[in-house]
């Protein structure tokens, strides 16, 4: 259903100072999203005043400090620290801490990115301001039609919610159109994590990461951790027997998320003897370029994360989702990835294929590196025509 909306821009009054945005970051998945937006927009003090917001959904070093680090992140001028618990419980706790945020800093816009407890709680607490504080939404539109996982009901709020929604791709386009979204709400840009991913991947050829792990190619890259596979024993349990299967051909390289080795712990999950040369190997959590290095050079990459699925389909490497369903439909329809579920024969039968054959196709349109550039000329415009001004020669060039 259609719905009117605020004006973009704070209401459209004529003011000189920058906007004043708010970017919001929770999750590890935010980080290689929020990284480029930073940067571009800081590259501009005079149109936009930007600082970050950390709600601390994760915390933990490896999972959090580590990636400011690496990504060049500077320190979130703003952090709420509300971390683990329910989803129930998480999202209240960022919503009461927030509220005090845009009480305080009153902020032009807020930008909040992907599909986590923040994206939402925060575009949820904006909205019901007053005067309500403008939302865009990076990485807007996609949807597996599975309402059982969070990020779906994530997804679906913030975008209703949203103000402006940038897209990464012509499905998430269509998705929005069929929600009744207005088509000048909408704007595909292009996907800002292949942004990270395309200014870090040869910086990320100098890790020593296998020289650490003592391992080199030809090995499978594992991750798990959405609470589909990771909570439900039987799930986990059918995983883990195509694991050790498909592990006596190549050997499989699992850096493991705490909750996930938490998990496996309280359901016995065994992974038995380590292995020398096959099986099944668990390392502790990496870094992005520690990751990267490993993801580039893997003969086939396991996963249940959404935006390893992109990365693979950029990189060129095989992907097996142990789901059955995904968000991001064009690294199917046109790159790497492929749909098994947590199948045993599903899972053994399609990686053995394709260690015999290979990789298969990349999409490139708008996912060049440029995605943060086409958003922070956007929002240029809205600034100059909140402010009365036109664009200055030489200015980025038109999303």
């Amino acid at each position: 259903m259609t719905t009117s909306r605020r004006r973009p821009g704070g209401g459209g009054t004529a003011r000189r100072r920058p906007f004043r945005l708010l970017l919001v970051a929770g999750a590890r998945p935010n980080f290689m999203k929020i990284a480029p937006l930073l940067r571009e927009f800081r590259k501009r003090p005079d149109l936009f005043h930007a600082r970050l917001v950390h709600t601390g959904q994760h915390y933990d070093e490896l999972m959090s400090d580590v990636f400011f680090e690496e990504l060049e992140i500077p320190p979130p001028a703003i952090h709420l620290g509300v971390g683990s618990s329910s989803h129930a419980v998480q999202t209240a706790r960022i919503m009461e801490a927030f509220e005090k945020v845009l009480v305080k800093e009153r902020p032009d816009w807020i930008v909040v990115v992907g599909d986590v407890n923040s994206t939402l709680a925060c575009a949820v607490v904006a909205c019901k301001m007053t005067p309500p504080v403008p939302v865009a939404h990076v990485e807007a539109g996609l949807r597996s039609r599975d309402r059982t996982m969070p990020e779906e009901i994530n997804r679906i709020v913030t975008d209703a919610l949203s103000d402006l929604l940038f897209t990464t791709s012509p499905d998430a386009d269509r998705n929005l159109i069929a929600e009744g979204v207005e088509r000048r709400r909408i704007r595909r840009v292009g996907n800002v994590m292949i942004d990270t991913l395309r200014r870090f991947v040869r910086r990320s050829d100098d890790s020593d990461v296998m020289q650490r792990l003592e391992i080199a190619p030809p090995y499978a890259l594992l991750t798990l951790h959405r609470p589909s596979n990771v909570d439900d024993p039987g799930a986990l349990r059918r995983i883990f027997a195509a694991l050790r299967a498909l592990g006596r051909e190549v050997p499989i390289i699992f850096p493991v998320h705490p909750r996930t080795l938490a998990r496996m712990e309280e359901l016995g999950v065994r992974l038995g003897a380590p292995p020398v040369k096959r099986g099944l190997r668990m390392v502790g959590p990496l870094g992005y370029l520690d990751f990267l290095h490993l993801q580039k050079r893997a003969a086939l990459v396991l996963t249940d994360s959404g935006g390893i699925q992109e990365e693979t389909t950029i990189l060129g490497v095989p992907c097996l989702t142990l789901r059955e369903n995904t968000e991001r439909p064009i690294t199917i329809t046109r790159g790497t990835n492929r749909l098994v579920g947590s199948d045993p024969g599903r899972i053994v039968a399609s990686g053995r294929r394709i260690l015999r054959r290979g990789p298969a196709r990349r999409p490139s349109r708008l996912w060049d590196g440029r995605a943060a550039v086409r958003i922070a000329a956007i929002f240029r415009r809205i600034h100059e025509r909140v402010r009365g001004r036109t664009v200055a020669p030489g200015g980025a060039r038109r999303a």
